[in-house]
């Protein structure tokens, strides 16, 4: 089975790469081939030509490639709620939260991943045409085999960026070199409150997949929710399964940082979930008319959450 990530150094998707590094995928009887590939939008592509099997993405991404909804599920989430920091350069003395600090400045935001900060933007009375807020791609990131933070980051220190939307590696390097701060963390309640249930993490599937291969789609979904449960009880396993993977530095911060994300480890897709995602796809342009949950959710596997 052909499987993909959009950003591989990082935490967002690593259920899904514990479930492939620490044999649960052959536990299950899963011949996994795992692959990087970036942006998501190109992922979600490849999806949907039957270039891959499962992808690990941004659950509203699958609407880039598969319009209202058609033709692909959501299997599971890897966890919960919308999962980017907000990082602007350290000289600038943004304080926490402090949107208004965005206005003129240069952001780096990956294909995909943009619309929501856009979006997260707007619900919080800041049009970023008016107040002069340059959302585009990172300088460098690109390329099938980028690692989106990690590549946001060293923009943001070479001075080509002034802030960046990523996941908590690229935010956590920033920091940690002194060149960054956390201006928002919507996950755990920065920003618009809307903007935490822009998307989520999610194990996405075709309904072609879910048609043929049933007894497959178990088993991957099964391995991946035993790499939550073994990384909540220990998240040092983290480590053991970033090695193969990630450079040196960054395998030694990636326990740290899911220790961090274990409260949002939670399989289950919600229909009130959905339903927010769902709003905010149809004001990004995403989504014409709301669409029912088994429309989205293979509801048929949601047994295998828990």
């Amino acid at each position: 089975m052909r499987i993909a990530v959009p950003d591989l150094i990082s935490n967002s998707y690593f259920p899904a790469i514990a479930a492939v590094e620490l044999g649960f995928m052959k536990e299950q009887g899963v011949d996994a081939e795992l692959g990087l590939l970036f942006p998501v939008p190109k992922m979600m592509e490849a999806l949907r030509d039957g270039a891959l099997d499962f992808v690990a993405g941004s659950a509203h991404a699958t609407l880039l490639a598969f319009p209202e909804w058609r033709g692909a599920k959501l299997l599971m989430a890897l966890a919960q709620r919308t999962y980017w920091l907000l990082v602007l350069r350290s000289d600038l003395r943004a304080q926490r939260g402090n949107l208004a600090a965005v206005k003129g400045l240069r952001i780096g935001a990956a294909p995909g991943v943009d619309l929501s900060l856009k979006r997260l933007l707007i619900e919080a009375g800041i049009d970023p045409v008016r107040d002069g807020v340059q959302i585009a791609p990172v300088p460098g990131a690109t390329g099938t085999g980028t690692s989106f933070g990690l590549t946001a980051a060293k923009a943001l220190e070479d001075g080509k960026i002034d802030g960046f939307w990523a996941n908590a590696m690229g935010a956590e390097l920033a920091v940690r070199k002194g060149v960054g701060s956390v201006v928002l963390d919507v996950r755990r309640g920065d920003g618009p409150p809307s903007a935490g249930h822009h998307t989520f993490p999610a194990l996405v599937t075709t309904e072609k997949q879910i048609t043929h291969n049933p007894e497959s789609v178990a088993s991957v979904m099964r391995a991946v929710r035993k790499a939550q449960t073994v990384l909540k009880g220990d998240p040092n396993r983290a480590t053991e399964a970033a090695r193969r993977r990630f450079p040196a530095a960054e395998t030694e911060l990636i326990a740290d940082l899911i220790r961090r994300d274990l409260p949002y480890y939670d399989a289950a897709i919600s229909q009130e979930v959905v339903g927010k995602m769902n709003s905010f796809a149809e004001a990004a342009g995403l989504l014409s008319a709301p669409v029912p949950y088994e429309e989205v959710v293979a509801v048929k596997f949601s047994n295998l959450w828990e």
